[in-house]
């Protein structure tokens, strides 16, 4: 069981299931389930998702865990960059989602990663064992997975003081004017699509670096740098900038030049220190076939 407690800063009059949905990544109909049936808490009671919140409220949030039978090996190919008696680099495809939830209950990087690794830290329970930080589905590209649960502590806490690098590369619809900048918003889930992330007044402070690489006609190949680890951070900040992702079905443009499975968005270089040698680890990978065959089409 984990279980997560959160405090109401300010009082908004906001519904317990929109606050769980705009802190957490679960959906609302997933909360809904969760208070239904007991696990989630206002200030030491059972409170149901449309209870109003205010100033000063306790909410605890208990996830019950899954039984470890239900999340089985699956001897599906990933690319397994590093790996040693502490952690695994992966250079994931597009197309793979990293753990189960929202429907998806097989057939992830976390299925895989039980087939494939000796071991994985059971911190975050038997849904993501291993799963330090996630890329979305149709992303690809580097993430690091802790075997045990000292490198899982070790590896966490540089992604919260910010001092593990995450760097992307992305093919946005435009032309950038300026050559590098940083995007600061905060950022919360879509009123009207709880499925999506967006720009808002309130939420989770969203800090993204970026530089340009190259710029064609029509296009903008660009580098970001996440400052911050917000849920689809890096799409919500090309879109508000007015330059969505190439790909991108949620939150690019309507109509797709290019028939692709999903955004060009890449995780190309990966840095933290590691959590026993104290050695500084660096690794980067290239692009996929379909982002290059994409470049190669707008020179």
């Amino acid at each position: 069981m984990q279980t997560k407690e959160f405090f109401v800063a300010e009082n908004l009059g906001k519904r317990l299931d929109c606050f769980l949905a705009e802190e957490t990544d679960l959906t609302r109909s997933h909360i809904k389930k969760l208070c239904d049936d007991g696990f989630v808490k206002v200030n030491g009671s059972n409170s149901k998702g449309n209870k109003t919140l205010k100033s000063g409220d306790q909410v605890v949030l208990m996830l019950p865990d899954v039984k470890i039978s239900d999340v089985k090996p699956e001897n599906i190919p990933i690319d397994i960059v590093y790996q040693d008696n502490d952690l695994a680099v992966i250079n994931k495809q597009q197309g793979l989602t990293v753990h189960a939830g929202n429907g998806t209950d097989s057939t992830t990087l976390v299925n895989a990663l039980l087939f494939h690794l000796d071991s994985l830290s059971g911190i975050n329970g038997v849904i993501r064992p291993g799963i330090v930080h996630r890329i979305d589905k149709n992303t690809s590209g580097l993430l690091v997975v802790a075997k045990n649960d000292n490198a899982h502590l070790a590896l966490s806490k540089q992604l919260e003081d910010k001092t593990c690098n995450r760097v992307y590369v992305a093919l946005l619809e435009g032309v950038l004017k300026q050559d590098k900048g940083t995007i600061s918003t905060f950022i919360a889930r879509n009123q009207k699509d709880r499925t999506k992330m967006a720009v808002s007044d309130f939420g989770r402070e969203a800090i993204t670096d970026y530089r340009i690489i190259k710029r064609y006609k029509n296009y903008t190949l660009c580098e970001f740098s996440l400052k911050t680890g917000r849920t689809h951070q890096i799409r919500v900040h090309a879109k508000h900038i007015g330059h969505p992702i190439v790909g991108d079905h949620e939150y690019g443009f309507k109509n797709q030049k290019f028939k692709l499975k999903g955004q060009l968005l890449h995780a190309y270089k990966l840095e933290f220190i590691h959590p026993t040698s104290g050695e500084k680890k660096s690794f980067t990978v290239d692009i996929p076939d379909y982002f290059k065959d994409i470049l190669k089409k707008i020179q």
